[in-house]
């Protein structure tokens, strides 16, 4: 991520990553229960972007080979030791979201992001996503969970009120619109979209179309 959104992310998880895993202790709770349930029937290449300190490696299956991408080495260095507990191959990458490099297109069988696109800013989504596509074998699958802002007054009002801390400690918000920059492109498919808890924690399911 070359603009000054994706520095200031970088900068902020600098820091955020020293204390990163004790801030999310009390979402882990009951993210740990859901990470195997979307995991536990991938294959193939996978790759997942915004593998942050690795949360999510342990839970693939072993015939996954993975490729973990993030935007900050110090989370990196995190993963790295949790790596060592996968029970897949494992590969980790320093590069961003927007600029995938080094990682050939039309490659990967799955495309992984947990709660990356709620910290992407809205100017940054659409070219997350081509690179997504680009990356993606023709017929090759993504899931992307995400937050969003509940419809329910009273749960709406505890977001909007935790929303401030969110975003000053992760970069984080709940009024992306993801699912409507997805729906925006030709060359894929969504194939479900549903929530995890109330109506506040988004799993979009798709594919890139074959032709």
């Amino acid at each position: 991520m070359r603009d000054t959104s994706a520095q200031f992310l970088a900068r902020k998880y600098r820091v955020t990553s020293w204390f990163y895993d004790i801030l999310d202790y009390p979402w882990e709770r009951q993210y740990r229960h859901w990470r195997p349930l979307l995991l536990n029937n991938l294959e193939g290449a996978v790759l997942e972007v915004g593998v942050g300190t690795g949360r999510n490696l342990k839970h693939y299956p072993s015939a996954a080979h993975v490729t973990g991408v993030d935007l900050s080495p110090e989370m990196l260095v995190i993963a790295k030791k949790r790596a060592r507990q996968a029970r897949c191959s494992v590969t980790l990458v320093q590069q961003d979201a927007l600029h995938l490099r080094d990682l050939q297109s039309s490659y990967f069988d799955w495309y992984i992001a947990t709660f990356l696109y709620c910290v992407l800013p809205d100017q940054l989504q659409p070219r997350a996503l081509e690179e997504m596509i680009r990356v993606l074998k023709p017929g090759g699958r993504f899931k992307l969970l995400e937050i969003v802002y509940s419809k329910d007054a009273r749960l709406r009002r505890r977001q909007e009120f935790l929303a401030p801390l969110v975003e000053k400690l992760y970069g984080a918000r709940f009024d992306r619109r993801t699912l409507e920059y997805l729906r925006e492109k030709d060359n894929i498919e969504i194939v479900s979209t549903r929530f995890l808890k109330a109506d506040t924690y988004l799993l979009i399911e798709g594919r890139r179309k074959s032709a």
